[in-house]
């Protein structure tokens, strides 16, 4: 595993990182996500990236971790990087979403219970609230590493104009945000549209999530839609629809593919690598359904330089 440094702190990720979205609510096989855990960290996957309504339902996949990290990975918490993040809907109510401080608070307490974690090493704000002002979401920020619950914290999915709001209020108060959590893959770029410039700028880390495009930047669809595909399962936390797997998009996928196995790689290991490829990310996201997943992603870090002629023929293939 390779680590980069992560904006301008001391704290380095690995260039792949596990995300738990899914794969690690009630519904799944405990076993299964305590092989995924263990064969992150056994292959030098230090960092596990959580959320407080990650599941499904919303908790349990905290839960989950927590289980297993009181069973299996007490001992190495010193070797590990924890994160959760508040911002969506957790609880009914006024006090359960968005980015009050009332919020914030209860939801980190509530996430440190589940996981059973004296702290987490990184916090987000999940999602800019457009009615809680930015001082009062960025304080309760600040807040919560003075009261020691977080080490480091970070926003997640802010346009440039208002992370830069964030950067400046969070620097005046002492607490630097260290990262920022965007969607991004070749089928989604719009942290290029200056947000990369701007992290660049203020020395503050980028970690990508769905760098996969929720599976659509692998082998599943090639042939169509598989029968034990998440398409479909739990739209409301994010997963693709059968609306967007289109033969346009799918004549593009076979392309792309074309090109990774003339890389020696999986379509999913050089969608990783075009992500990596660009050391203003710190790292990438991977969310894996089996071990096996996980080992294949991490094959992507043995390569991700490419000639102007692949990025030519990416840059043709995505235009289409």
């Amino acid at each position: 595993m390779e680590y980069r440094r992560c904006g301008n702190s001391g704290l380095k990720l690995p260039l792949i990182s596990l995300g738990l979205w899914h794969n690690f609510g009630k519904i799944d096989d405990f076993e299964n996500c305590r092989n995924i855990l263990h064969t992150a960290f056994d292959n030098g996957i230090t960092h596990f990236d959580l959320a407080n309504n990650y599941g499904p339902p919303p908790g349990a996949a905290e839960e989950t971790f927590g289980k297993i990290y009181k069973e299996d990975f007490k001992s190495y918490r010193d070797e590990l990087i924890i994160s959760s993040k508040a911002g969506y809907k957790m609880w009914d109510g006024p006090y359960g979403d968005f980015g009050s401080k009332k919020y914030l608070v209860a939801s980190l307490d509530q996430s440190l219970q589940r996981m059973g974690l004296d702290y987490v090493d990184i916090f987000y704000h999940h999602r800019p609230d457009p009615e809680t002002s930015l001082e009062e979401t960025m304080s309760a920020l600040d807040l919560i590493v003075r009261q020691g619950k977080a080490l480091y914290v970070g926003i997640s999915s802010y346009q440039p104009a208002e992370a830069e709001k964030a950067f400046a209020i969070l620097n005046r108060l002492g607490t630097p945000c260290i990262i920022h959590q965007p969607r991004y893959s070749m089928f989604d770029r719009w942290i290029e549209d200056g947000l990369l410039d701007l992290l660049e700028k203020e020395n503050v880390g980028c970690i990508t999530f769905s760098s996969l495009a929720q599976g659509l930047l692998t082998n599943k669809y090639l042939n169509g839609i598989p029968e034990d595909s998440r398409v479909g399962r739990h739209l409301e936390n994010g997963a693709i629809g059968e609306s967007q797997i289109t033969d346009a998009v799918i004549h593009k996928v076979k392309q792309l593919n074309e090109l990774a196995i003339a890389r020696n790689q999986s379509l999913a290991q050089m969608s990783l690598a075009w992500v990596l490829k660009d050391e203003r990310i710190t790292s990438a996201i991977l969310g894996a359904s089996k071990p096996q997943q996980v080992t294949d992603a991490i094959e992507a870090i043995k390569n991700y330089h490419f000639s102007n002629e692949e990025l030519n023929k990416i840059e043709f293939i995505l235009k289409q």
